[in-house]
């Protein structure tokens, strides 16, 4: 069973493997999410490509993109196989590449089609399948028909829904729009969770802050937060002393950037171009002095020829620098 209390949502483009290692030096419990792969990726590409992953991003889950069944089913065995914890399906996406591909928020239309889905998967392995939705999509955005979709989808085994508390819009409006438009509705979610108290449900959408997590942690299971995690990554630091109890101090700053560079090594001693993991970690210091330097250091240090592990060593010392200079607290303390 994994503790879904804090968890990074699946971001495509972002949470690939070399993200979810640099999270992880952060937090040792929040569960980490894949980005969104297709069932064709999986079945006709590069396997490795899409499914390896060090094994210290543990607690980890797969997300998967289709609409197919047997596809899904085919796809969660081989994420069981290489050893994710869970296998989340997508159904809220609202871009119109997914669309076309009849996966994503879409599905929300044929609940018994993501049943179908679900109860696939499960036949398959023994891990968690879960899936991840809107409260609606167009308008299909009543509460009954919310419902209608959770209790058909739960009666295919599924007891683990993530809700982004936002409808979709699937014609007119960007992915990012989508992000930001619809108006949130943690209402409709804790609604949801009085209804099917056996559920776990996990709430997802504008949630910036641990304290908030920890308010609507009081009303449902679990809370999910997205790019604030990724642009400002330092708020997992407390999250696994004050979400998950635990009592060992995190990592500094600049004890994570230390840690970090064994894997950086690692990976540019195999091609891996360094701009691939620094992209990730440019918020670290954010709000810190010296943030712009580092972010600029990374930036333009990374597209060099010859650049290696040195680089983040370099960068770091503009924080440094700029702590001494400030009086602020040390970014070592």
């Amino acid at each position: 069973m994994l503790d879904r209390k804090l968890s990074v949502a699946p971001m495509l483009d972002w949470t690939d493997r070399y993200c979810r290692y640099f999270l992880r030096l952060i937090s040792k419990h929040a569960v980490l999410y894949t980005e969104m792969v297709t069932t064709g990726a999986l079945l006709h590409g590069n396997r490795s490509r899409f499914l390896d992953f060090d094994p210290s991003e543990h607690p980890l889950a797969l997300q998967l993109g289709g609409s197919d069944p047997q596809a899904l089913a085919e796809c969660a065995k081989m994420g069981s196989q290489w050893g994710y914890d869970e296998i989340n399906l997508n159904v809220g996406c609202p871009s119109g590449r997914v669309q076309s591909g009849r996966f994503g928020a879409c599905l929300m239309i044929t609940p018994e089609l993501v049943a179908d889905c679900v109860k696939a998967m499960r036949d398959r392995v023994a891990i968690d399948v879960t899936v991840k939705h809107r409260i609606g999509v167009d308008e299909r955005d009543s509460y009954q028909e919310l419902c209608d979709f959770v209790g058909t989808v739960a009666e295919a085994g599924c007891e683990i829904f993530i809700v982004h508390a936002r409808k979709a819009w699937l014609q007119g409006l960007s992915p990012k729009q989508n992000r930001e438009i619809p108006p949130l509705s943690y209402a409709t979610v804790h609604r949801l969770k009085r209804d099917f108290p056996r559920l776990e449900v996990i709430i997802n959408g504008g949630i910036t802050r641990l304290d908030q997590a920890m308010e609507q942690l009081e009303r449902v299971d679990g809370v999910m937060i997205g790019r604030e995690a990724y642009h400002n990554p330092w708020i997992l630091a407390e999250a696994d002393r004050l979400i998950f109890g635990q009592s060992q101090s995190p990592l500094t700053r600049l004890q994570v950037v230390e840690s970090l560079i064994p894997f950086v090594e690692q990976e540019t001693a195999r091609g891996t171009p360094i701009n691939r993991i620094t992209r990730h970690i440019l918020g670290l210091f954010q709000g810190q002095p010296g943030a712009r330097k580092w972010r600029r250091a990374l930036s333009e240090g990374a597209h060099l020829a010859g650049a290696d592990s040195g680089l983040l060593r370099q960068a770091a010392a503009h924080v440094v620098e700029a702590a001494n200079r400030s009086g602020e607290p040390h970014p070592t303390a």
